[in-house]
C-alpha cells in the first residue's frame, strides 16, 4: 500500500477506537492529520479565551517543517500504536 491509502485507512481506522485517547494524543493525531493534509499552519494564533483553538494550533505549529508524507506515515504509526493501546 501507498502512504496515501495507509493514512487513509489509519482515518477510518482511529474512528473505530474503543475509547477516546489522552487529550495529548488527540492533539498530536489532530496535528498529524493536518500537516499531513494542509502542509504548515498558516494565519493567526487564536486569542487567549479560545483555549482549544489555541491547543490545537499550537500543536500543529510545533510540526512546521514537517513533509506531508512524514506526517503521514507519523499518523498511520500513532494510529497503530493506539489501536494496540485502546483497541479497536
Amino acid at each position: 500500500m501507498s502512504i496515501s491509502a495507509d493514512f487513509e485507512a489509519a482515518q477510518a481506522r482511529v474512528k473505530t477506537l474503543k475509547s477516546t485517547p489522552s487529550p495529548q494524543e488527540l492533539l498530536e493525531l489532530y496535528a498529524l492529520f493536518k500537516q499531513g493534509t494542509q502542509g504548515d499552519v498558516a494565519g493567526s494564533r487564536p486569542g487567549a479565551l479560545d483555549f482549544k483553538g489555541r491547543a490545537k494550533f499550537d500543536a500543529w505549529e510545533k510540526r512546521k517543517g514537517l513533509a506531508r508524507e512524514a506526517a503521514q506515515k507519523a499518523y498511520v504509526e500513532l494510529v497503530t500504536t493506539l489501536a494496540a493501546r485502546y483497541g479497536c
